[in-house]
């Protein structure tokens, strides 16, 4: 086991400590795709929003009074379906499986969000990086319609 590496008991043991490292240090939260959003819907008026608002899926960044969810996703993680990208080359099964269960997840709270009547959009990171003004208009112009 690489050292350093304190292991969960859910994910495959990393094949050397550099694959440890990067992996360990992925954030769920405040990732420069998010921080860079919500800087854009700052300078174009849209703050008040709510980050990881308690409603089903904590969405991570919310407009409660609108009932507006909002979900940066990853590339990598949630599978994005503009960029393809490969599985990785080792574990490629227990990858598979977790990225599936990620995709049925993001699903499942979606569905729980609008079945509250949350208006609920999926940002992908590749988007944000690619056209942040594309993707801040559209937000804007749905909170504009709530």
């Amino acid at each position: 086991m690489p050292k350093g590496y304190v292991r969960d008991k859910r994910s495959p043991t990393p094949s050397n400590d550099h694959v440890s490292k990067v992996m360990s240090s992925n954030k769920a939260k405040d990732t420069l795709p998010e921080l860079a959003l919500r800087r854009s819907l700052r300078a174009n008026g849209a703050g008040g929003y709510r980050l990881r608002w308690k409603v089903p899926g904590r969405p991570d960044i919310a407009y409660p009074g609108r009932k507006v969810a909002i979900f940066v996703n990853g590339c990598f993680w949630h599978r994005c379906p503009y960029c393809d990208l490969p599985l990785p080359k080792s574990n490629t099964d227990f990858w598979a499986n977790k990225f599936e269960k990620n995709k049925e997840r993001d699903c499942r709270k979606k569905a729980l969000l609008e079945a509250e009547g949350w208006v609920v959009i999926i940002v992908w990171e590749c988007g944000i990086q690619s056209n942040l003004k594309s993707v801040t208009d559209t937000i804007l112009s749905v909170l504009d319609e709530k």
